[in-house]
């Protein structure tokens, strides 16, 4: 299977799943393929606990600013420039597939669960919010595997 040019993962508000699922492939596929992430909505700030789980494998993710898809296309980044959307939610699953349906953008739904309302505290959360990211890294791992040459 070859790769992709260029990946867009997608969920509701681009601060947890998509961020995360954005750094960890960048961080396993380096330069060779084009990775960005939206929201359906970008209402929220990156969330502390993806900040940290992430950067306890050493993807940085402060910087990171929520993005929605309708802010991507005003900056010139429409959906439809993407080799592959990745929706990490139904509802972006809706929006891709409506927004791309007459293009030739593969989009593919990963079901990953959203940690935010997961545990009462803060080790709890962190565990799933690790959990979540765990499952994203071996989903990236499978789905992009990269030859060791």
């Amino acid at each position: 299977m070859s790769l992709p040019s260029s990946v867009l993962f997608c969920c509701n508000h681009n601060s947890v799943r998509s961020p995360m699922a954005e750094g960890l492939m960048k961080l396993h596929v380096g330069n060779k393929i084009y990775v960005q992430s939206a929201g359906v909505a970008s209402d929220r700030e990156i969330d502390g606990f993806s900040i940290s789980v992430c950067d306890e494998v050493g993807v940085q993710l402060i910087q990171h600013k929520a993005r929605s898809f309708k802010e991507m296309e005003e900056i010139g980044e429409d959906l439809d420039g993407y080799d592959l959307i990745i929706a990490l939610s139904p509802i972006a699953k809706k929006i891709a597939l409506e927004t791309t349906m007459n293009n030739a953008v593969d989009v593919e739904f990963w079901e990953i669960g959203d940690p935010t309302a997961e545990g009462e505290t803060r080790e709890e959360k962190l565990s799933a919010y690790r959990s979540i990211r765990d499952e994203l890294n071996e989903r990236i791992k499978s789905r992009f595997p990269l030859n060791s040459t």
